[in-house]
């Protein structure tokens, strides 16, 4: 291991108090500049002005490339032609600091608006990267070639490739907005944040002063089918959802849920849509099974299917309250930040049933029209019952709203509003 890693060296702890040349930031700022930039890792601790580390959750990563040896802990990164290939904003919402408060809206852009300060010494990572890309999905080729879908060059190759524009986005939490969207004190979110963490930040409770925090959880991608900047013209139709990643069906195709299906089908949704005229959008969010984690919900699977009369939708939810504690952790009241950093004010086409995620986007004062439902066609046998079960609990359905008696149940826990 190299010297820097292995020689004894005094422990500086973050709860002490900050020192000198730490950058102001003041969140809601009308400009990058009046915001300051956010500076987190970083070797030169009298820099800092964020709690926590860049990353997200991968920052454990570089603590171990860092210990041993693959990584110098002076790193600094090259951000030569790294520059967003779209512009994204800036948006009235930028300047809003009760619309944006768990993402940085101006985090694509620090190597050119912080370049003095970069040149300066200060050590200062974007948390949002712009890039172009092609998505490739055999059920994009398979409605390709069934005729569902049309070619034309730009927004669908004759292959089958879907021409898009991705960001990836870190979370930045602006904690004082955070504790007001959940109607919570700061003080009590600090303390909270520090405990079921294990107290690995203590600043969070000992420098009240600083109120910028980058969480060590995951962050979320959105992918753009049409020009980006249509996205906050409300005269442009605009195609949307909102997805929670479930990597077991995203990926693997799980026959007990519905999510890589209403995934692709939103994606088909936002080709055509980009074919009309319009615009479509994927925001694609690291929530691993309802945020519970993926352990978690593989042990609900197998309480559901061995519970006495086998799965059934009254007692869907149920089962997981039983293994977890909580029915859902996602709480999509973070969720509409990222409508607002792309200045987005209406969409159009809103492809998801939830009832939490509308209430959620037009809660945070963005119009809502259609509801773009699953077809019935695409539910595995085996997500049927879910799919009742959530109906039951109050998600957006054409049709009839499963049976009285589910829906007593479901009311009955408090599913129903």
């Amino acid at each position: 291991m190299p010297p820097e890693v292995t020689a004894p060296r005094h422990i500086r702890l973050t709860s002490h108090a900050g020192g000198f040349g730490a950058l102001p930031i003041q969140w809601g700022a009308a400009s990058a500049v009046e915001r300051g930039p956010v500076v987190g890792t970083t070797s030169k601790r009298s820099n800092r002005n964020v709690i926590g580390t860049h990353s997200g959750s991968y920052s454990v990563y570089r603590a171990l490339a860092v210990a041993c040896g693959a990584l110098s802990r002076d790193h600094r990164a090259d951000l030569t032609n790294t520059a967003p290939t779209d512009v994204i904003g800036p948006y009235p919402q930028w300047s809003d600091p009760g619309k944006i408060v768990s993402i940085d809206p101006w985090g694509a852009t620090v190597g050119e608006v912080f370049a003095a300060e970069l040149a300066a010494g200060y050590d200062i990572r974007p948390t949002i990267a712009v890039t172009k890309a092609h998505v490739i999905l055999p059920e994009v080729i398979e409605a390709l070639q069934s005729g569902r879908l049309k070619p034309d060059g730009k927004f669908l190759t004759e292959g089958g490739a879907a021409c898009v524009t991705k960001a990836a986005i870190e979370p930045v939490w602006h904690l004082p907005g955070v504790a007001r969207r959940f109607g919570c004190s700061e003080t009590d979110l600090r303390r909270v944040l520090f405990e079921e963490t294990g107290g690995m930040y203590p600043e969070l409770v000992t420098r009240s002063d600083l109120e910028v925090f980058l969480p060590p959880i995951g962050g979320q991608t959105v992918y753009i089918f049409g020009e980006p900047r249509d996205l906050a013209n409300p005269d442009v139709e605009l195609t949307a959802r909102v997805h929670d990643e479930c990597n077991g069906s995203d990926v693997f195709g799980s026959d007990i849920c519905t999510c890589r299906p209403y995934l692709t089908h939103a994606i088909e949704e936002c080709i055509m849509g980009a074919q009309r005229g319009g615009v479509g959008l994927v925001s694609y969010s690291r929530k691993e099974g309802r945020a519970l984690g993926e352990v978690t919900k593989f042990l609900v699977y197998n309480a559901r299917k061995r519970q006495v009369g086998g799965d059934t939708a009254d007692q869907y939810f149920a089962r997981t309250e039983c293994v977890a504690g909580v029915q859902d952790m996602r709480f999509q009241e973070l969720m509409p930040d990222v409508l607002h950093w792309l200045g987005i004010s209406k969409i159009h086409r809103l492809v998801s049933m939830s009832n939490m995620k509308y209430d959620a986007i037009t809660g945070s004062g963005i119009e809502v029209g259609e509801r773009v439902n699953i077809p019935d066609a695409l539910i595995p046998a085996d997500a049927k019952v879910e799919m009742d079960a959530k109906k039951a609990a109050g998600y957006f359905t054409p049709g009839l709203v499963p049976d009285a008696e589910e829906l007593k149940k479901a009311k009955g826990r408090g599913l129903v509003k």
